[in-house]
Parts: C-alpha cells; structure tokens; sequence
C-alpha cells in the first residue's frame, strides 16, 4: 500500500467557491440597501415641518399686591373695566357745606308752607307731610288767604352730627274776605331740621315764630345840592332833592325818581 500524499490540483475547484462568493455578494447588497434607505429617510425626515411648540401662556397666581408679572403684549386679553369700590366710610362722607344748605333750603320751604294758607286740600297735605307726625294744622276763619312773599334762612346753626337750627326771614301778604291783600310784619321762624340718610332733612319740631324790629339804616350823610349842580340834571331822571359825597371826593345826586307802579323813590344818579 503506497503511503498518503499531498494531491496537487492542477485546476481550482471554482463550485467550491462559488457558494462562498454567493454569500458574500449577498451580503453586499444587503449593506448598501441598508445605507440607501438610511439616507432616503434622513432626506424625508429633513424635508418635514417641525413642529412649534405652543406659546406659554401666564397663568393667574396669588402675588402680592406690589408685585407685577410682565406679560407679552400680544398674549394680554383685553382690558375690562372693572366697578369701582369705594370705602364705606367714603360713602357717608359729605361736605358740611352741602348739609348746611340742604338745612336751609329745607327750612326755608317749610317757612312757605307754614305761613302760606288758602284752605285748600293740596296746601294742608303738603304742609302734613313737612311737619312732625302728630303736628295739628294750622286753621283760619273762611275766606281767609295768606300769600308768602318771601322767605330766606338768616343764619344755620350746628346743634349735632346731623342736626341744625335754622332761622328763616318771612314776609308775607294776607286777604281776609273781600279785603285786598295786606302785608304783614316781617317774622322769624327758629326752624329745627335733623338729616336722616334715607329720607334726607326733615323737621323735627315746631318752631317758633316772633317779629322782627327793622334795623335802623347807616347815616346817608344827604347835603344840600348846589343850585348850578342841580340844573345840571335831567328832569326825566326825577327832581334832585340833595347830593352825597363820595369816597373819592366826588358829589353823587339824589334823586326822586318815579317808577312804572306810579311810586317816587330816592335813587342815585350820576352828575
């Protein structure tokens, strides 16, 4: 038996490497496939919006009332009045100039309707309402009318928080009958008005009523007019009856000037 050796091919065997060279090949094709699609999708994934995130909205905390967030001009909702508050104390708060008129306006109506009598029902009931609940009305002869010519508060007098004493000037004109109207006296009504917040001033009592004396004038200091001064006026104007010197020097001219009711009255006129 001869002893092993070495064969030596003079040709390769190629169908034993082929099958290798298939799987190699393979292999190949799968890798570059595999970069193909890598970049295909990197391409597309490039060629995507990207999305924006939303913006951020600031929402409403509890801060301090010194503290301020500053928000985007573009994110800020639209501004809303908002009711104004005003203190309680704010509310009761009013001018003491404004009560006293208000007393005085009040008084001063109450006076009217006080003094103003003509027996009609409209009179009494106005009149039932501005006095105290238990007031009795006032009462007159038939016939009987009285017409107010005029009424104003003299002075307006504090007696608490919200009440005041007022006296009230009256003047009026009585009919008694067929008789024509006569004036009366001028009288002071001494009127007490409180404020109460719901139904505003009204009066808190009866009041008291007394004549007035006439307070006596200021001297006039009436001179003699010059002759040639005095032919100086129109006589339309009235007839001179004196002159009174002025402060700076000059002679004023009095006259007694007639009016459209007939009456002559002295009046000033200028040289």
């Amino acid at each position: 038996m001869e002893p092993d050796r070495n064969e030596v091919y003079e040709r390769i065997p190629w169908e034993t490497l082929e099958k290798k060279g298939n799987d190699r090949q393979w292999l190949l094709y799968a890798v570059a496939g595999a970069v193909v699609l890598g970049a295909l999708a990197y391409s597309f994934m490039r060629n995507q919006p990207v999305p924006v995130p939303p913006p951020a909205i600031a929402t409403a905390t509890s801060v301090p009332a010194t503290t301020t967030t500053a928000v985007p001009a573009a994110l800020q909702p639209p501004t809303v009045a908002s009711p104004l508050v005003v203190a309680e104390a704010d509310l009761y708060a009013v001018d003491p100039e404004d009560l006293l008129d208000q007393a005085a306006t009040h008084a001063e109506w109450f006076a009217v309707e006080f003094l103003s009598f003509d027996g009609s029902e409209q009179s009494s009931n106005t009149l039932s309402a501005l006095l105290p609940a238990d007031a009795p009305l006032p009462t007159a002869p038939d016939g009987t009318q009285v017409f107010v010519d005029w009424a104003r508060a003299a002075t307006v007098t504090q007696t608490g928080p919200a009440s005041f004493d007022v006296e009230v000037l009256v003047r009026s004109l009585v009919s008694i009958g067929e008789d024509g109207f006569r004036r009366q006296p001028t009288r002071s009504l001494s009127v007490s008005v409180v404020m109460n917040d719901e139904e505003g001033p009204r009066v808190a009592g009866l009041p008291t009523l007394e004549i007035v004396d006439p307070v006596n004038g200021l001297a006039l200091g009436l001179t003699e007019l010059p002759p040639d001064l005095a032919a100086t006026v129109d006589p339309a104007l009235g007839e001179p009856v004196g002159g009174i010197a002025a402060g700076d020097g000059s002679l004023q001219i009095v006259v007694m000037a007639e009016g459209s009711d007939g009456v002559r009255r002295p009046v000033v006129v200028s040289p």
